[in-house]
């Protein structure tokens, strides 16, 4: 039998060994194509070699931008079983590639958020590139650790680490703009706060509205419609500030009724959103009509109302995050590409298609090839996942970068889906122990109970152990007593354990949330310190 199972061992490390193998193959190919591809097309330029090498940091780190963040998009669906994995990624990977395609615009700031100024390298061309390259491959191992650790952390924070550390080992520290980096801080607290509070919010609402009703199928067919009108809203608001700025100019031009402006304003977003959530809003009211009737007065048959739904949550943030996210591997690359180019420093540089093309497809690749494992921590190893709680969480995702961006708050995609988690599962405990309140008290009154009569036998004992002579009867009772006794401990053994279990619900597994925030915490400085020792190894190497 043992010799059966230690096979069996063998038989499964060997098949996990050719897995692993086989992914990094296709990770290296994919590598190595773009570094061939780079060096053979721009061959003829000065300092094509660092452009080649480059595109290769820039496809590793649009692989493990796909590996790490876009778990926090699809997680939450294939946690609560709305999406299976294969779907999932399949979902995500073209969404991904599509948003970064179609709306990852034609221009990108060369520095993410502003963190240096570029003029402190007195348009020294050679130390700006080192420093691009530094930033671009500490960010991407940082976030290869990360996601090997199985920490979902944000990829923004990634490179404005790696950016800040070779700036600095460039130009020393007056080159950072710490008001900035101050900004970026704060989201580290401001974003899974809202994230949660926003979460835990519209999962009370569908409990109150649906979950706690007697009639929860009458109850479904009135509100699911209006919660998925106000997600359609959300979602259309979001995808138009943050899906289509980068592409915004190119649409005025075609619709010329808009507002001639660079980006989209936030009325002209939500009037998109509104038109949506009402279309939506009557559609979806006669489609759960008709399958109210072969539904069950269950939670878990009114949960399957919130599968569809969470699948285009999935999707959409796909877009958006490729639209927004690709500046993050792309950035210093387009800047990169642009200083060998043009032998000088811009703040904003163009988009070769070659240079997108390295950013959407390394998502895609990241995604597919190392996704699963992340994609399993957000949905299922922080707190257990249904439709109802996913779709809070997509929700948080939307509506907390709206408020955001309106109030002009600094926040984080990846801190905003996981604080979602949190809040969704620290208003399940909070719930659970609310409604044990009643338990927990009885269950201290018993144990209270348990101890008085505990003590009024120990003292009979006592009493009668103490006489000096001793008739049948009482030797009976001495029996009777330590029967009693240990039946009492043992009694009040179980209140105690039971009233511990009680009062201590725990569905939000704190391991997880202790090393996920240890990562978040140190994400900046981690790549900022690799980013400084890999931008003086890259000077060495060249000087």
């Amino acid at each position: 039998m043992e010799i059966q199972t230690v096979k069996k061992m063998q038989k499964e490390a060997r098949k996990g060994s050719s897995i692993d193998f086989m992914r990094l193959g296709f990770a290296l190919f994919f590598m190595v194509a773009v570094l061939v591809y780079s060096f053979l097309s721009m061959g003829s330029v000065p300092n094509s070699m660092f452009l080649a090498i480059a595109a290769l940091f820039g496809a590793y780190m649009a692989m493990n931008i796909g590996a790490n963040d876009v778990a926090n998009n699809v997680g939450p669906a294939v946690g609560s079983k709305a999406l299976t994995m294969g779907g999932a990624i399949i979902i995500a990977a073209v969404f991904e590639a599509s948003g970064a395609l179609i709306a990852g615009g034609d221009v990108v700031k060369t520095i993410k958020k502003g963190i240096i100024d570029i003029s402190a390298f007195g348009g020294n061309v050679d130390p700006f590139i080192w420093a691009m390259m530094a930033s671009l491959l500490a960010a991407a191992l940082w976030l290869n650790f990360a996601t090997m650790i199985k920490a979902p952390v944000s990829t923004t924070h990634s490179i404005v680490g790696g950016v800040m550390g070779a700036g600095i080992a460039a130009a020393g520290f007056g080159i950072v703009n710490w008001t900035t980096m101050a900004k970026i801080a704060s989201s580290w607290v401001i974003s899974p706060v809202l994230g949660g509070i926003i979460a835990a919010l519209f999962l009370f609402a569908i409990k109150k509205t649906i979950v706690f009703k007697e009639d929860k199928v009458e109850s479904a067919t009135r509100w699911v419609p209006v919660f998925v009108a106000l997600m359609s809203w959300a979602f259309v608001t979001y995808l138009t500030l943050k899906g289509l700025k980068k592409v915004w100019p190119n649409i005025v031009d075609i619709f010329v009724f808009l507002p001639d402006t660079n980006k989209p304003t936030f009325l002209v977003a939500a009037i998109f959103g509104l038109i949506i959530a009402g279309i939506v809003y009557f559609v979806l009211k006669s489609t759960v009509a008709k399958r109210a009737g072969g539904l069950e007065n269950t939670r878990a048959s009114v949960n399957t109302l919130f599968t569809v739904p969470l699948i285009f949550a999935a999707a959409l943030l796909s877009f958006a995050h490729g639209a927004n996210d690709v500046a993050n591997a792309i950035g210093p690359l387009a800047a990169i590409n642009d200083a060998v180019m043009t032998g000088g420093i811009s703040v904003k540089a163009g988009i070769p298609l070659w240079v997108m093309g390295v950013g959407a497809i390394g998502i895609a690749m990241g995604l597919a090839l190392y996704g699963p494992q992340l994609i399993k921590t957000v949905g299922s190893e922080i707190t257990e996942l249904d439709q109802m709680r996913a779709f809070s969480v997509a929700m948080a995702a939307s509506i907390t970068v709206i408020i955001a961006s309106q109030l002009g708050l600094p926040v984080s995609s990846t801190h905003i889906a996981i604080g979602g988690i949190f809040g969704v599962g620290f208003l399940r405990e909070y719930l659970e122990t609310t409604s044990l309140k009643k338990e927990i008290a009885q269950e201290k009154e018993d144990i209270a109970d348990e101890k008085k009569l505990l003590k009024a036998y120990s003292r009979e004992l006592s009493t009668l152990e103490a006489k000096e002579l001793k008739n049948q009867e009482d030797y009976e009772r001495i029996v009777d007593l330590y029967k009693n006794i240990n039946n009492e401990e043992d009694n009040l053994k179980e209140a105690k354990k039971s009233l511990k279990s009680s009062e201590k619900v725990k569905y939000v597994k704190r391991d997880a949330v202790k090393k996920i925030i240890a990562a978040w915490i140190i994400t900046v400085p981690a790549a900022a310190i690799l980013s400084a020792a890999i931008f003086f190894m890259i000077k060495g190497i060249v000087l």
